[in-house]
């Protein structure tokens, strides 16, 4: 039997958490895999369930965790649910989710939270490891195109300037030894989509991270945002995006890139347009520059008139092709035999 496609997604927020689950589906409930899928997410959050959690007990951010734990469970049903439940009501508990709660009582019990993600995802049967970016708590800051600069993930992403570079509070936090591990042994990594300075760079901030992408031989692969976001990338192109991230790493780090090239439905257009935001374009000669290979497909998600959604099926397929192309005989195989 060939050897499972060893898989690293790295990213957060709703981005990492589809695309999870459109990789889902190449994965077997039992026995060997067909992909071995790793997740690296950020732990910079400090909105909402987190952020109060975070605040109260200094435990890392789980909503993210808890997020990709859902995506990757092999139960959707009745424990996925109840890791999904919002309290509604109740003095302190208004807002909370049970998941969150769940891997914060776990962290207390085990001083260690990436043990205890790892303790929730066997009670979920998640086809897939989930490793927090970090083990450290860690604030995200910005310096603004005016010079300001800003602390935490939430005043960051409601920031009046463009943002210039962003940077971790503690700066010099390092990488769990999982963590670097999974990207040594990774046969395709994967960034994005996601926030680019809130969700993506963070990950890649933590000493270690980028440093272990650039010396993996893994194909490694930007899955582009489907549309511009406001406080964060207006006006940014493909190969913006991709130049923000090299300015913060040092250095380049990918070989290709996922872009969109289907229409979006004109009623979702007007609605992104009120916010300024618009799909992300695709500059070839400029992706070229950057030694990045454009692939382009049609990664809108159908019957979307609310919010611009992956394709995560076709983005799934892509990446499994793309590993087949680029890998070494054993790994291409693999990615063949799943195709």
């Amino acid at each position: 039997m060939t050897a499972p496609l060893r898989i690293v997604s790295i990213g957060g927020g709703t981005g990492l958490s589809a695309l999870l689950s459109g990789l889902k589906k190449y994965t077997q409930p039992s026995g060997s895999p067909a992909i071995d899928v790793t997740a690296i997410v950020t732990v910079s959050d400090d909105g909402g369930s987190s952020g109060r959690l975070r605040r109260e007990f200094e435990v890392l951010p789980p909503g993210d965790i808890r997020n990709c734990m859902v995506a990757l469970s092999e139960d959707e049903a009745l424990l996925s649910q109840m890791f999904q439940y919002r309290f509604s009501a109740g003095a302190g508990l208004d807002g909370h989710s049970f998941g969150n709660l769940f891997l914060t009582v776990l962290t207390a019990l085990t001083q260690d939270f990436a043990e205890a993600v790892k303790l929730s995802s066997a009670m979920l049967a998640t086809r897939g490891r989930i490793l927090p970016a970090t083990n450290r708590v860690v604030e995200l800051g910005a310096e603004l195109a005016d010079g300001t600069f800003v602390v935490g993930e939430t005043s960051i992403a409601t920031s009046s300037a463009p943002i210039r570079r962003a940077f971790l509070i503690p700066e010099n936090v390092t990488a769990l030894p999982e963590t670097l591990d999974a990207i040594a042994e990774a046969d395709l990594i994967t960034v994005g989509p996601g926030s680019l300075y809130t969700s993506l760079i963070p990950n890649l901030l933590v000493k270690g991270i980028p440093e272990a992408i650039a010396a993996s031989k893994a194909v490694k692969v930007c899955v582009c945002n489907l549309m511009t976001q406001p406080n964060e990338s207006l006006g940014l192109t493909a190969a913006g995006h991709i130049k923000a991230i090299y300015e913060h790493v040092g250095g380049p780090l990918f070989d290709c890139v996922l872009i969109n090239r289907s229409p979006f439905p004109p009623e979702l257009l007007a609605k992104y347009a009120g916010t300024l935001a618009a799909p992300v374009e695709c500059n070839a000669e400029e992706l070229t520059e950057l030694g990045v290979r454009l692939v382009e497909g049609d990664y809108v998600a159908d019957g979307e008139v609310d919010v611009a959604r992956h394709n995560t099926d076709a983005v799934a397929r892509d990446l499994l092709a793309i590993a087949a192309e680029h890998l070494g005989a054993e790994a291409a195989a693999s990615a063949s035999a799943i195709l």
